[in-house]
């Protein structure tokens, strides 16, 4: 869905975050050495120890900002944050145009912010991303939205069901963590291919499978949150055929994480994309205007 010819578009700009500036992420790279290298028959990485796995590094990192058409400065407006900024920007936008434009979604300000480089263990992304604590939300809160807010005169509502985050991948995790661990700052999540297994770096003897523990033993053991979430996996998702015990099957981890959320009456929706890959494109393009309708119901027009 996107504006109609004559319909109002909102504007995308960005701006660079260096390293230098965060001191909650001063920045690392992953180290290509034998350790870092090693792998189980499937394909995985297998631990290392974090001095082995990464090593300081700058990084330079670009967050895109939408502001909806007729926004007025000042006043605060709800928000989508979007993590791996660069791949979703001009999609979100597209889509926010043409929601909003028919009244189906609240005028919004979506914050789309690329990660700090490489993937997986041992990287900045994997740092931000896949790792299971607040640390990524509070560098969104006290260091990204604050920055948006000097730069493009915008306010975010504080109303956590006024606040959303999304992501693909291990995006999609950093998403959950953020709404996981402070709900009272967002209370919704929209996730592709959610990457809720084990790929935490460095590894945290609390969480020892990573985001697989979600689904197998925090999100059972603790009272429900309110958070309402939106998310989807592809049916030849990563690892699809790999057993349990690798922690590493994408579509078994994602219906594990749908039946936890069912178990404690979560508000949820959660679709299976027949014949999809990871983050597939054509299933977002197909799915991404719905879900984002789905997550805002009953939220003030």
């Amino acid at each position: 869905m996107t504006a109609r010819a004559g319909e109002s578009k909102g504007t995308l700009r960005s701006f660079i975050m260096t390293s230098r500036e965060s001191r909650i992420y001063p920045g690392i790279r992953q180290r290509d050495t034998e350790a870092t290298r090693r792998r189980d028959p499937y394909g995985n990485r297998l631990a290392a120890p974090e001095a082995a796995q990464s090593e300081p590094a700058p990084y330079r990192r670009e967050v895109f900002v939408y502001v909806p058409a007729g926004y007025r400065p000042g006043t605060k407006a709800p928000l989508l944050v979007v993590q791996d900024g660069r791949d979703y920007a001009a999609r979100v936008a597209a889509a926010l145009d043409g929601l909003i434009a028919r009244h189906r979604v609240p005028a919004m300000v979506a914050v789309m912010i690329q990660s700090g480089g490489g993937d997986a263990q041992g990287s900045e992304r994997g740092l931000e991303y896949d790792t299971v604590s607040d640390r990524y939300a509070r560098f969104v809160q006290t260091e990204v939205l604050p920055r948006v807010e000097h730069l493009y005169g915008v306010r975010f509502t504080d109303d956590p069901a006024g606040r959303a985050a999304m992501g693909g991948s291990s995006g999609a995790a950093a998403a959950f963590t953020m709404a996981w661990f402070h709900p009272e700052w967002f209370g919704k999540v929209l996730s592709y291919s959610g990457t809720f297994v084990n790929q935490a770096s460095p590894a945290d003897p609390t969480t020892p499978h990573g985001a697989w523990d979600y689904h197998d033993r925090l999100i059972p053991a603790a009272p429900a949150k309110p958070i309402r979430i939106w998310m989807e996996v592809g049916e030849r998702d990563l690892h699809w055929q790999d057993p349990e015990t690798t922690y590493h099957n994408w579509p078994m981890a994602n219906d594990r994480m749908a039946a936890a959320l069912r178990a404690k009456r979560y508000d949820y929706r959660y679709v299976t994309a027949a014949g999809a890959v990871h983050v597939d494109g054509d299933v977002i393009a197909q799915t991404l205007p719905g879900a984002l309708e789905w997550l805002w119901r009953g939220y003030p027009r």
